[in-house]
């Protein structure tokens, strides 16, 4: 991509930054992240990467815009009310950066359509809140050699970490979902609004630095975020050498 005016402008303090510059912004342009979930996590994450100049997001949500997601999720208004998610997101996006390409895909993740969703992006983030999902998006990335974020909220607090290929996965951490109704859903929970922000602007941050090559990503280390204390503490985990997924 040739650096016009515009480009020059709209991505001016990435291009002072030594760690970014011209050979950083342009592998953001080369770039293809696919996210999954239009909702809390999905709508900072998917903004911030639109406003960074990523060239082609991928966003899958199966919902429609309803009066309760808009105290989290900010990529839709009250004016989308019944819109598809996906829709929504990519009006969003499109009204940030129209040099953003964004593909829409409105359904459920699930086993049959995983592996094709993801075959053609470099990164996953995944925006999901509920445990099946997030199990299948990290058995999926493990065998792709797909490196994903992996991100959780509930109340006040959130929680983040990355994989890349031959770091430790999501079930070296916990190894299968737990019972249904053993913990309660974010409608049943809550979820203060503004730590989806936090946590789903990290994902981005995230997915940046892995498509730019710089900086530390957050492999091995669960990070996690207590708005309601402000604090955050890292906690460090290592690859399970019995893990059924990333260690076979």
């Amino acid at each position: 991509m040739e650096f016009g005016k515009e480009q020059l402008e709209r991505y001016s303090r990435h291009l002072v930054i030594d760690e970014i510059g011209k050979e950083g912004q342009q592998k953001l342009f080369n770039a293809r992240v696919f996210i999954a979930g239009a909702g809390g996590l999905g709508s900072p994450a998917a903004l911030y990467l639109a406003a960074a100049g990523t060239g082609t997001l991928g966003i899958a949500d199966p919902d429609r815009v309803e009066l309760s997601n808009l105290q989290r999720q900010i990529m839709h208004t009250t004016a989308g009310l019944g819109m598809p998610k996906a829709e929504s997101a990519r009006d969003a996006v499109t009204a940030v950066n129209p040099a953003v390409n964004v593909n829409i895909y409105k359904e459920f993740i699930d086993k049959d359509n995983i592996m094709e969703l993801i075959k053609d992006y470099d990164f996953i983030i995944d925006a999901t809140d509920n445990f099946p999902s997030k199990f299948l998006i990290n058995d999926a990335c493990v065998k792709a050699g797909k490196a994903f974020s992996h991100a959780g909220v509930s109340r006040f607090q959130g929680q983040l970490f990355t994989y890349v290929p031959g770091s430790p996965c999501y079930r070296c951490l916990f190894k299968e979902p737990p019972p249904e109704g053993a913990v309660q859903t974010p409608s049943q929970a809550g979820i203060v609004g503004a730590v989806c922000g936090v946590i789903g602007s990290l994902q981005a941050m995230e997915a940046i630095k892995y498509i730019t090559g710089t900086g530390e990503l957050l492999k091995g280390r669960l990070l996690v975020f207590n708005a309601y204390t402000m604090q955050f503490r890292t906690v460090k985990f290592q690859k399970d050498v019995d893990c059924a997924i990333c260690s076979v």
